[in-house]
C-alpha cells in the first residue's frame, strides 16, 4: 500500500482536524488535513505536467513545515522517491551523494537555490522547482484553485521505494538509505504503538520522521519556531511561546534541544505543565540529564528511545521503570539502560569485532556467537523496519551480515541484555578503548563523569598509548570534586585529564562525540 493512501483517509475522517501548526512570515499557522491532502493533489498535478515519472527520485531542500509535508504527500501519492540530504552538508557531499543516485528534479526554497551557484550537481538536476518567490530557472510550486486536483495515488508493491537519505560520510563515501513504501507503513506501526500516538492530541515535534507517524495516525504536529539544525543551540524563547500557546500534551525531541528548553526556563522561573509525555531520543539520556527536564515539565512522563537511521525504534523505556539500581548501576560505569526492545524486532549481542565484516552464518552458527546476558559485545537487529540493505549493497559488508539468508544489521553500538532482557547502551564500537588493561566502552566512563556537577560532557579515548579524559564543564561553574573524580576512576587506569572549552559533536543531534575531530581538539591540546 502506499503511505500516501493513509495520509487521504485521515483527511477523509477527520477535515478540519489541524495537522501541521508551524510559524509562517512570522505569524502562527494551522494547515487542516483536508488542505494538506487538498494541497499535495495539486502539487501532484503540477509534478506531472512537469513530466516527472514514478520511480524518479526528487532531491528536496526545504526545512519542516507545512509546505515540506505537502511536498512529501504529492511525492508518495505519484510514486516518486523523496530525497533528502542533512542540512549544512558540504558541496563535495551533494555532489558525491548525487553521483550516488542522480535526481531528475529539485524542489527548494529561495535560499536554497542560491546553492546552484556553487555545486554543480544542483545545476545538473535536469527539472528545478521553487517554493516561494519567482526563481530564475525553475517552475513555481504553488497550491492553487486553478491547478486541477489529482486524487489518484500510485499502487505500491512491497519493493516500491519512497525515501532516500544518507550517512554523513565522514569515514569517506555517503552510505544511501532507500526505505520502500513497505518500510515505512511498518515503521509507522511500531511507531504509533511505541509513541502511543492518538487522534487530535498535540505534538511537539522536532525529528522528520516523526511528524509522519503523526500525519498517518491523525496527531497534529506543532514544528518548533527555530533552526532545526543545529538542536543544542536553539533559540528557546519562541519555542516556549509556541508551547504556552498551543499546549502540546506531547513531544518528541532530542536531549539536546529540552536541554535548551530547560535551561531558559530555569532562568525565567517557568515550567511547562501542559506536557504529559516526553520521548527523547537522537542520543543518551544520562541521570542528570533527566533529573533536569523532569524539573522543566513536572507533570510529564519520560520515555527514552532508542534507535538508529537503519531501524528505529529498537527500544524504548518510561522513567518509572528505571529504578534506583539502574541508577546506581549508571553511574557507577555500566552503561544506559534504554528499555525492553520493540516487539517487532530482534536485537541480539555479539562479540565486538566492529570493523571486520561478518561472513552468512547458518541459524546454528549464529546462536553460537550470541553472547550470554550481562556479556558486553556489539548490538544487531533484524526486523521488517531494518534497513536490510544499502542502495547497490554499497556500505553492506562492513554493517550487514545474513543469517539463513535473513539480513541483520550491525548497529555501530555496544551494549548488553541483562537477565531481565533489558537492553544497555554503552557507546559507539568506535569509541571503544582497546589496549593492554582490557576493553573500556565510552558510556562505562561517561556515565561516572557525567554525575559529577560542574561537569557537562566528556570522553574517554586511547590517545599516543595513553587513556585522556577529556572534559568539557558547564555553565554553572561549580566547583568540580577532582580528587573524588579521581578516585571513583581508579580502576579505569586514566592517565591524563584535559579540560576542552567544547567537546566536538556530530551536526545532525549535537549530542553524539566526533570521534575524528576530538582527535584534532586532543593533537592540538598535548601539543600546547
Amino acid at each position: 500500500m502506499n503511505i500516501a493512501t493513509i495520509l487521504q483517509q485521515i483527511a477523509a475522517t477527520h477535515p478540519d482536524l489541524p495537522a501541521i501548526i508551524d510559524t509562517h512570515r512570522g505569524q502562527n499557522r494551522t494547515t487542516t488535513f483536508a488542505e494538506l491532502e487538498k494541497a499535495g493533489g495539486e502539487i501532484a498535478t503540477l509534478l506531472q505536467q512537469a513530466g516527472l515519472q514514478a520511480g524518479d527520485a526528487v532531491l528536496v531542500f526545504y526545512p519542516m513545515s507545512a509546505e515540506l509535508y505537502i511536498i512529501l504527500a504529492a511525492l508518495f501519492r505519484l510514486g516518486l522517491i523523496a530525497m533528502f540530504l542533512d542540512p549544512g552538508v558540504s558541496k563535495d557531499h551533494v555532489e558525491r551523494c548525487c553521483a550516488l543516485y542522480p535526481p531528475k528534479a529539485l524542489i527548494a526554497s529561495n535560499k536554497a537555490h542560491l546553492l546552484r551557484l556553487f555545486v554543480q550537481a544542483l545545476r545538473r538536476i535536469p527539472l528545478k522547482f521553487a517554493i516561494g518567490c519567482f526563481v530564475p530557472g525553475a517552475i513555481s510550486l504553488k497550491p492553487s484553485p486553478k491547478i486541477p486536483y489529482s486524487e489518484s495515488i500510485f499502487p505500491c508493491t512491497q519493493d516500491t521505494p519512497a525515501l532516500l537519505t544518507f550517512t554523513s560520510g565522514s569515514t569517506g563515501k555517503p552510505k544511501a538509505a532507500l526505505r520502500t513504501h513497505e518500510f515505512l507503513l511498518a515503521q509507522h506501526e511500531v511507531l504509533a504503538s511505541t509513541l502511543q500516538l492518538k487522534v487530535k492530541e498535540i505534538d511537539l515535534t522536532t525529528l522528520p520522521i516523526f511528524v509522519l507517524a503523526n500525519l498517518a495516525s491523525g496527531v497534529t504536529s506543532l514544528i518548533p519556531n527555530t533552526d532545526l539544525r543545529k538542536p543544542g543551540a536553539i533559540k528557546a524563547a519562541p519555542v516556549i511561546a509556541q508551547i504556552q500557546t498551543h499546549k502540546p500534551v506531547r513531544a518528541v525531541a532530542s536531549p539536546a534541544f529540552l536541554l535548551c528548553l530547560a535551561q531558559y526556563c530555569q532562568e525565567h522561573n517557568l515550567t511547562l505543565p501542559s506536557l504529559k509525555k516526553i520521548f527523547v531520543g537522537g542520543a543518551t539520556v544520562m541521570p542528570k540529564t533527566l533529573a533536569q527536564l523532569q524539573q522543566t515539565a513536572p507533570n510529564a512522563e519520560f520515555i527514552i528511545v532508542y534507535g538508529s537511521t537503519e531501524a528505529e525504534p529498537i527500544a524504548h523505556i518510561n522513567h518509572n521503570g528505571i529504578s534506583p539500581e539502574d541508577l546506581a548501576a549508571t553511574i557507577t560505569g555500566h552503561g544506559v539502560l534504554v528499555g525492553k526492545p520493540e516487539s517487532a524486532i530482534a536485537v541480539r549481542i555479539i562479540g565486538d569485532r566492529w570493523g571486520t565484516p561478518i561472513k552468512p552464518l547458518t541459524h546454528r552458527e549464529f546462536t553460537a556467537a550470541c553472547l550470554p546476558p550481562d556479556t558486553p559485545g556489539e548490538i544487531v537487529v533484524s526486523g521488517k523496519y531494518v534497513l536490510s540493505s544499502y542502495l547497490n549493497g554499497y556500505g553492506n559488508e562492513e554493517t550487514k551480515f545474513t543469517v539463513d539468508r535473513i539480513p541483520w544489521h550491525r548497529t555501530g553500538d555496544a551494549g548488553y541484555i541483562d537477565k531481565q532482557g533489558r537492553l544497555w547502551f554503552l557507546g559507539r564500537c568506535i569509541g571503544c578503548i582497546k589496549d593492554t588493561y582490557g576493553s573500556l566502552y565510552p558510556l562505562a566512563i561517561e556515565g561516572i563523569v557525567e554525575n559529577y556537577p560542574g561537569i557537562r560532557r566528556s570522553a574517554a579515548v586511547l590517545h599516543q598509548g595513553a587513556r585522556i579524559l577529556v572534559v568539557e564543564l558547564d555553565k554553572s561553574r561549580e566547583v568540580v570534586d577532582w580528587a573524588s573524580l579521581q578516585k571513583s576512576l581508579a580502576s579505569m587506569n586514566i592517565t591524563t585529564v584535559k579540560v576542552c572549552k567544547k567537546i566536538p559533536l556530530d551536526k545532525r543531534h549535537n549530542a553524539k562525540i566526533d570521534y575524528p575531530a576530538l582527535f584534532q581538539l586532543l593533537n592540538s591540546l598535548c601539543n600546547n
